[in-house]
């Protein structure tokens, strides 16, 4: 099931119970943190099987007419089974219903790490472009990929 989580402890609750599950893409504790205490201040889904989350996703406004996908994730047993399409999904038809006329997301530049490639290759599935790379916005190790995408209102 998925759905919107307006209560700021079931957001953060949530967002805690799915990064601290997923060390690979969320290891460094100040980062994490960072983004759990912000999903108060965002626009929060998350999916649930049997009454527990198994992954979420936050949209933040950077501009009038755009949300930015600011963190998602999806316990490693529940990956491949569509749960992040479907968050997307609701994500999407949420940016369409208030107006916004693009999503964008960030991630780590295609090519250094496996599982930041997965994420890269996730998010191109979903019809997100490739909009630029900034080699040092979060450190040399960890150029960031800027994706965008148009929504059809």
């Amino acid at each position: 099931m998925i759905r919107q989580i307006c209560d700021n402890e079931e957001k953060q609750a949530v967002a805690r119970t799915i990064l601290e599950a997923l060390p690979e893409w969320f290891g460094i504790p100040e980062a994490r943190e960072d983004y759990i205490s912000n999903t108060s201040s965002e626009t929060v889904f998350g999916a649930f099987k049997e009454d527990q989350p198994v992954g979420f996703l936050c949209l933040k406004a950077t501009g009038k007419d755009t949300l930015e996908l600011s963190v998602m994730g999806i316990r490693k047993e529940y990956h491949r089974m569509g749960i992040g399409t479907k968050l997307f999904a609701e994500a999407k038809a949420f940016a369409s219903a208030k107006g916004y006329s693009f999503l964008q997301v960030k991630t780590v530049q295609m090519g250094r790490y496996k599982e930041y490639d997965d994420t890269n290759y996730f998010y191109l599935s979903l019809g997100f472009k490739e909009l630029e790379v900034f080699p040092t916005l979060w450190d040399e190790w960890n150029p960031c990929q800027i994706y965008v995408m148009h929504l059809d209102n």
